[in-house]
């Protein structure tokens, strides 16, 4: 096979790959399992307003789907209040199983990101619907800006900000230029986090 035929190939296997990887980041999170791309337990971190389902085996007074409230924190019998938000759900699971090991032998937990609401963007400047975005799953830059519909007319492309807060709350300026991510010379695409605002002049 010539290698150009080779290229076309590849590039047409690459696409349902995509397709499918989408769907499956866009579905639920499970403790217990890591979906590819996403790896929901060692990466994926709860946020406020995300919506969990915690099961807590052979008890269903203690299983029940919960939202994460502004605070942080989700109410469950008998522990009241538990810190959610900033945790994974592996570490969430372990922190209530740990709790209510004080009430139970040996309790078996697990926790499910059922809705993922707290993964929000801005993309604000030279883009056609500037705003704020909610996203599904993680969300590229590039992504980002045809989610906003584009640039406009007079935008500079080759300036795009990102602001970004670090673990300290202090705000940070990284710079990304789009004609180097789509061309050539292949600059990397950066995937946003949560919070991040990208600014198009």
């Amino acid at each position: 096979m010539h290698m150009h035929n080779l290229h076309i190939v590849r590039h047409l296997l690459a696409v349902p790959l995509s397709i499918a990887m989408g769907i499956i980041l866009v579905g639920p999170c499970i403790a217990q399992q890591a979906p590819a791309g996403f790896s929901c337990p060692g990466q994926y971190v709860i946020g406020p307003e995300d919506v969990l389902d915690v099961a807590v085996w052979n008890n269903t007074q203690l299983t029940r789907t919960v939202p994460v409230r502004p605070d942080g924190k989700i109410s469950l019998p008998l522990l009241s209040d538990v810190q959610a938000a900033g945790l994974t759900p592996m570490q969430l699971r372990d922190k209530i199983a740990a709790a209510l090991a004080e009430f139970m032998p040996n309790p078996e937990v697990s926790v499910t990101v059922l809705e993922v609401r707290s993964y929000r963007v801005s993309v604000l400047g030279e883009v056609q619907k500037p705003g704020v975005l909610q996203l599904k799953a993680p969300t590229t830059v590039l992504e980002a800006i045809a989610l906003a519909g584009g640039f406009r007319d007079f935008a500079s492309p080759s300036k795009i900000v990102i602001f970004r807060k670090d673990d300290r709350g202090e705000t940070q300026r990284l710079r990304f230029n789009y004609n180097r991510a789509v061309g050539a010379a292949g600059e990397e695409n950066v995937t946003l986090r949560s919070g991040d605002v990208v600014v198009v002049p």
